[in-house]
């Protein structure tokens, strides 16, 4: 097939359209058009009163070959690249022992589907519920304040992303094409087919509970094992190799003992005990930067007339999203992170007595709220004092936004333009707010860092220029976010990625630093599979 580039086309435009278009570029006759598929669909909304359809196409034609070699110096017309997965390896008829994943979210997911899939039967080991229980434990806090450090937005089957809007576009660079994989077996697992060509794909949280079931099914299916309630409290090193783990230690049982030389640390970014067992063990680990900020609340009518004007609720252009950066005064950047249209402001906390907030939203996006994180960049000199002095200032920040909100898990929140002039707020505005359990007016100025404030107050005014109503007084600023990444990085060696100090870990996702979403993460996730069934290969052929 022909992959064509670059298609524009207006967004009313009819079915004909297309075709017309192919039939032009190519510059062949109608006859001449077999088929095409959609491969991406976007928008370009710069203009909001012409907004243009961004096509990818790949077209079926006759004499193939010779449009090419015609066409050879537009760039917009090329060969389609082959976007089947080939799996690396094989598992032996004779396999000597189970690769462990450790954590079931969008990276141990993948990790643990691919590795089922070369036939190596993983053994995933998830500390939290499987996804259904979860979503009941995870309803129960926001509802009643009951929280289960085990079972929330951040551990459970699916990992955090569960819990948010399911974003499942990425920037990372993908030269194999991994991502082409994830959305085909989500597709597969129950996803909507559009994800495999909107610029934007998403699901959204009920959906991905479903998938997520399904894909839990096709491991077992293939002779993988899932535990759930399975936290690992202790990696067994002998000379720098991996050996096994120890399950669930209490002060009755010592747990139970696993072993195996080849151990995918997939935990994402909440794990914090696990980051100290593993630091304690002598793994290698660093700080690295993050971001800490607040959420921010806008009518999402007022941002889909700020994007898109008089197209604003057309079907297919959806719920605008927004991405915003601003360079301040003070050297530090802000920006706009994991934006949710049309969603809601949820609890994301952890740990007992302590207040942290994230974005989601469901597949229709039609809740009557937007919201972003608004975060400051922040970096180790920040927070000098070891590798994991990044995970005591998210503490320190979370346990702060706890009292700041009553101390009943209510998050503290401000009215936007209270915030920019330093006035505590006494009423709420216009946007209510969607946090659950509540929320509690107040000032805000002493939930951050002063230079976050600082720079948050400069920056507000700043988007309010490319979105129309941003810094409308009554918008809602609930703190506070501070899981938007791990603040520490588990290094690995590019080629083998194993640890560069433990032989048979894998670090991955975004819990060790190699990733940011769920996209990102389940790629990650197909990485570590390869490097470890290769591994595994060239160890029992010793």
């Amino acid at each position: 097939m022909i992959r064509l580039t670059n298609i524009q086309l207006p967004l009313d435009h009819n079915d004909a359209a297309l075709e017309n278009a192919i039939v032009s570029m190519l510059d062949i006759n109608a006859e001449q058009l077999v088929r095409f598929d959609i491969f991406r669909r976007g928008y370009d909304a710069r203009k909001k009163t012409r907004i243009l359809l961004i096509y990818t196409l790949d077209v079926e034609v006759q004499d193939e070959s010779g449009l090419l070699e015609k066409c050879a110096d537009n760039q917009n017309i090329k060969a389609t690249p082959d976007l089947n997965y080939h799996p690396v390896a094989k598992a032996p008829d004779a396999l000597t022992e189970r690769p462990i994943i450790i954590g079931f979210g969008p990276c141990g997911l993948l990790a643990g589907l691919v590795l089922a899939q070369m036939g190596y039967k993983p053994l995933i080991l998830e500390r939290g519920k499987e996804v259904r229980e979860r979503t009941k434990d995870t309803f129960g806090f926001w509802r009643k304040r009951e929280l289960n450090t085990e079972s929330n937005v951040q551990f459970g089957e699916g990992g955090a992303g569960t819990f948010s809007d399911g974003k499942l576009y990425s920037q990372v660079k993908d030269p194999k094409q991994y991502s082409r994989k994830v959305l085909e077996e989500f597709v597969a697992a129950g996803a909507p087919d559009e994800i495999l060509y909107v610029s934007k794909p998403h699901i959204g949280t009920f959906r991905l509970v479903s998938m997520v079931e399904q894909m839990r099914a096709t491991i077992i299916e293939l002779g993988g094992e899932i535990r759930f309630s399975a936290r690992v409290d202790d990696l067994h090193i002998e000379n720098g190799q991996v050996t096994g783990v120890t399950l669930n230690k209490s002060e009755r049982d010592n747990g139970e003992h696993i072993a195996s030389r080849h151990i995918a640390l997939a935990v994402g970014h909440s794990a914090r005990d696990t980051f100290e067992m593993l630091l304690n063990k002598g793994v290698y680990i660093e700080a690295k930067p993050f971001s800490i900020g607040f959420r921010i609340e806008h009518e999402q009518s007022v941002i889909d007339q700020a994007r898109f004007g008089p197209n604003a609720g057309n079907p297919i252009l959806g719920a605008a999203d927004y991405k915003l950066v601003h360079h301040c005064k003070n050297g530090r950047s802000v920006y706009s992170f994991c934006m949710c249209p049309g969603g809601t402001v949820v609890a994301a906390t952890s740990e007992e007595n302590r207040v942290v907030t994230n974005g989601m939203s469901q597949y229709s996006r039609n809740e009557r709220n937007a919201n972003s994180a608004v975060v400051v960049g922040i970096d180790p000199s920040d927070y000098p004092g070891g590798p994991l002095a990044g995970i005591e200032l998210q503490r320190q920040l979370e346990s702060h936004a706890y009292i700041m909100g009553g101390s009943n898990y209510d998050a503290p929140a401000q009215t936007v333009g209270a915030f920019l002039r330093g006035e505590k707020p006494e009423q709420l505005g216009t946007v209510q707010p969607s946090f659950k359990p509540g929320i509690k007016l107040t000032d805000l100025s002493d939930a951050l860092p002063d230079f976050c404030i600082e720079a948050i107050r400069e920056a507000i005014p700043e988007f309010n220029k490319k979105i129309k109503g941003f810094s409308f007084d009554g918008a809602l600023l609930t703190g506070v976010e501070t899981r938007t990444s791990a603040p520490i990085s588990i290094k690995r060696d590019n080629d083998t990625l194993q640890s560069i100090n433990t032989q048979g870990l894998y670090p991955a996702g975004e819990g060790a630093g190699y990733a940011g979403g769920i996209m990102s993460a389940a790629i990650d996730g197909i990485k570590i599979a390869e490097a470890m069934a290769l591994h595994m290969n060239e160890e029992q052929s010793k």
